[in-house]
């Protein structure tokens, strides 16, 4: 009953909040236009950079995990190419949906409500590194004509060099600027779930057959590929449970904004990552209680 009544307190809030976004875009249908922006270039660059330049972030302690949410993500990619050839898809299409999941809006709350904010910092980083190799190597499988360099100059990627710097070299702003910034960064947290929650009520809910692929196989290579890793890479406690999380989140918004930008089957992407954050409810508990199990009391 603990486990359950602990699940709970972890998985409710995050997914009230994406309800609340879901019930106020079908009531209003707001423009988020402005809003996505301010969290992706303001809140989230400010979230980045001060969990990472927190004196609770140590790189060397988390090297383990990085190298393991690193090796996941081109697992999956290695995974997914034959099985969108198999199953008839396009890889440029599948590919990037089963390798990057959405550890930004639904990731991190997850780990901060799971592992308290002293942990925030690990989740920032695999949520980094995610993004790092999304915008090179994912913008380039989904589109031959991407324009790395325009994203990985984005505020977002810019934040999360600098953070990595600021906790290699110890050099970082006065504890006052930092509040500051950490202030503005926890703000995105609640605004990415309302906006993920808005966002699933304006695109169209076509290919739901082919979506379903994706959806399921996001989660089921990664949690696939998880076993082996924790293992292999000696992750033990909270660095253990970060990555299992990490392996089981559904598929990431940013890609069908990626898939939309670049008209690589944006409609399909869109019911793959729809149907996947759905499917969150089922996923997201069971890597929980396998994660949870390895670090009952959320520390390190």
């Amino acid at each position: 009953m603990d486990v359950i009544a602990r699940l709970l307190d972890i998985i409710v809030p995050v997914f009230l909040i994406i309800a609340v976004g879901y019930g106020y875009g079908r009531r209003y249908r707001p423009d988020m236009t402005l809003f996505n922006r301010i969290a992706l270039e303001v809140c989230t660059p400010l979230l980045t950079y001060s969990a990472l330049a927190s004196r609770q972030f140590d790189v060397a302690q988390h090297i383990p995990l990085l190298v393991g949410g690193t090796a996941l993500i081109l697992g999956a990619g290695l995974l997914a190419w034959p099985l969108a050839l198999a199953s008839r898809q396009s890889p440029r299409t599948l590919v990037p949906v089963v390798m990057f999941n959405n550890c930004g809006n639904i990731g991190i709350p997850l780990a901060l409500l799971a592992f308290g904010p002293q942990q925030m910092g690990a989740a920032v980083a695999l949520f980094s590194i995610s993004n790092l190799i999304h915008f090179s190597l994912g913008s380039r499988i989904t589109s031959a004509g991407a324009r790395t360099r325009d994203l990985l100059l984005s505020p977002m990627m810019l934040a999360a060099v600098l953070g990595f710097a600021s906790a290699l070299s110890d050099v970082r702003p006065p504890p006052m600027l930092l509040t500051g910034m950490r202030m503005l960064g926890d703000a995105s947290l609640p605004m990415m779930l309302f906006a993920l929650g808005a966002r699933l009520c304006s695109v169209e809910w076509r290919g739901m057959g082919s979506g379903l692929i994706g959806a399921t196989a996001r989660p089921l290579i990664g949690m696939a590929l998880a076993w082996p890793l924790v293992y292999g890479l000696g992750l033990e406690g909270t660095a253990r449970a970060h990555l299992i999380l990490f392996a089981a989140l559904p598929p990431a918004v940013l890609q069908f904004m990626l898939a939309e930008r670049f008209q690589q089957e944006p409609a399909k992407v869109a019911a793959m990552v729809m149907l996947g954050n759905l499917l969150a409810l089922i996923f997201v508990p069971i890597a929980l209680i396998w994660g949870l199990g390895a670090s009952p009391s959320g520390g390190p």
